[in-house]
């Protein structure tokens, strides 16, 4: 956007030219210096119309020309200057002295007015400012930096706005290009797969769209150790998602009042190290999953008045392992990896603000623009997705298709490599990774009923399973296996092991239905 604005100055400036060069003459210096030097020439000699123009665009501001009638379109030749009023005669030149004087001042006089400017307007001049000015605009933008900071001084933390305001893109935004532009902006910053690279580009335009849609998945920042880049992903999400509000701590109360006030996008960090054992919070934030059961319910005052809180919005949660069970199975997985020397990113810290406040401006003009066309969307969901994996892509595949066939098709693939990945992750059900087992049991032995001490030994087997150890360090014995298979409504029955052998045991028509309703298909992703 600079570059296109740098051309056309460039080309603009080309008409006055001519004019630029009678100057130079007339100061016996190659090149003049400074918004001023040019300003002060413009006034003591009659401008053609398309010069003056050139000059206000360089001057970014209007410039008047002396003896306005006097300036023809078919002349070039400045009239004669003893014509001039006698304010606005040339002077003989400055001294060294004078000069550099002048050129500071002239220099202060700029950055004064570059830092009254938006900084949007500052954005699409400051190349050609500084070129005119004949700096760096590395030095020009530190000046104009400093001299901000002189006329605004820092704002106390707890005085500062909790959300910086967005301004919306004044024009329409093509789809394609903004989730491509989200994804190399992540991908400059951040080491992680494809796949986790497009979820959560998503999942950002997402977060625009949360007063629209009826799920609310987590985006599950996850990495197997420390140094893998958490933390500086939930920093990247939180520059351009709506309303962020990043926190490394929060109990459950905190939580469902912050949604309720603000409706931020809450961005929780280090969760590993507070929420494992916090089953309030986590209840809290399971709540949060489905628009239409987003409550919690707390009584308040002497009286215990009931109150309803709302825990509805976007949260993404940054931590070293996998998130509890009821958690994973309402989020999206973005798995990171810790960085080879070989793999290089920019450090975020360095990073202009300037390129998220664009972002976002751009998010906020498309999420007005398609949030009807959201609300209604039913994108087709994969079927190798199991029903929770679909709700949760459900929002993100219907973006993806608003922003055109490329990303809809990569959406699609990186939904279905996430969940499978998600699926293959230890971090599943005790009672679903029973079942696994005595499925694997049965399959092995090839028995159609087997007594409960067989299966026992059969499932103590491997001792790389956990049932070898279940029972603090022993086997797991007859009441917890028991126990854990009523859930699904099997119970142990007396089975026949030959002529006169009578044993408590199961049989294997007893797993069928819970086989099909729970497990995936023996050796494949898919669900039943």
């Amino acid at each position: 956007f600079n570059q296109i604005q740098d051309d056309y100055k460039e080309a603009s400036k080309k008409r006055g030219q001519a004019f630029l060069d009678q100057v130079s003459a007339e100061l016996d210096d190659e090149a003049p210096r400074g918004f001023e030097v040019i300003s002060y020439t413009a006034t003591t000699h009659p401008i053609r119309s398309d010069t003056q123009e050139a000059l206000a665009m360089i001057l970014d501001r209007p410039i008047e020309p002396n003896n306005p009638d006097e300036v023809s379109d078919e002349s070039d030749t400045p009239t004669d200057p003893q014509a001039l009023p006698a304010s606005k005669t040339p002077t003989k030149p400055e001294s060294e002295h004078e000069a550099k004087a002048n050129l500071e001042a002239n220099y202060e006089a700029a950055v004064c007015r570059l830092a009254a400017c938006s900084d949007i307007r500052y954005q699409t001049v400051r190349h050609a400012e500084a070129k005119a000015l004949r700096v760096s605009v590395r030095f020009l933008d530190q000046s104009v930096k400093a001299e901000k900071m002189k006329n605004h001084p820092p704002i106390a933390l707890q005085d500062r706005p909790l959300f910086e305001e967005v301004l919306m893109w004044d024009h329409p935004v093509n789809g394609e290009t903004l989730l491509d532009t989200i994804y190399i902006t992540i991908k400059t910053y951040i080491v992680c797969d494809e796949e986790t690279l497009i979820a959560a580009t998503l999942w950002i335009v997402f977060t625009w769209f949360i007063e629209v849609v009826g799920i609310a998945p987590i985006a599950n920042i996850s990495a197997p150790e420390k140094r893998c880049g958490k933390t500086q992903l939930l920093d990247v999400i939180g520059r351009i998602s709506k309303r962020p509000l990043i926190a490394s701590n929060i109990s459950a109360a905190a939580m469902y009042r912050t949604i309720e006030k603000y409706q931020p996008t809450l961005l929780i960090d280090e969760a590993d190290a507070f929420m494992k054992d916090n089953e309030e919070l986590r209840g809290v934030m399971n709540s949060g999953h489905t628009r239409t059961s987003a409550f919690v319910i707390r009584t308040e005052g002497d009286n215990y008045e009931p109150r309803r809180y709302s825990t509805w919005g976007a949260k993404a949660v940054a931590g070293i392992g996998s998130l509890s069970d009821t958690l994973k199975d309402r989020s999206i997985v973005l798995k990171l990896r810790r960085k080879l020397p070989s793999e290089t990113v920019k450090k975020l810290r360095h990073a202009e603000t300037e390129q998220f406040q664009t972002i976002a401006s751009m998010l906020a003009r498309f999420a007005e623009d398609h949030k009807t066309t959201i609300e209604v969307a039913r994108p087709h969901i994969p079927q190798e997705l199991n029903d929770r994996a679909g709700d949760n892509w459900e929002p993100l595949l219907a973006i993806a298709d608003v922003a055109g066939e490329k990303w809809g098709v990569a959406a699609r693939k990186a939904a279905i490599h996430l969940s499978e990945e998600s699926d293959d992750d230890t971090g599943e059900s005790l009672s679903v990774e029973l079942l696994k087992d005595i499925r694997e049991v049965f399959e092995t032995t090839g028995e159609e009923k087997i007594a409960t001490a067989e299966m026992i030994k059969q499932l103590c087997e491997d001792k790389a399973k956990r049932w070898a150890s279940y029972n603090k360090g022993s086997e797991i014995v007859q009441r917890q296996l028991s126990n854990r298979l009523k859930m699904f409504g099997i119970v142990s029955k007396t089975v026949h092991l030959g002529a006169k052998t009578r044993l408590k045991g199961y049989h294997r028509s007893d797993f069928t239905d819970t086989f099909k309703r729970y497990l995936p298909k023996a050796g494949s992703k898919e669900e039943q």
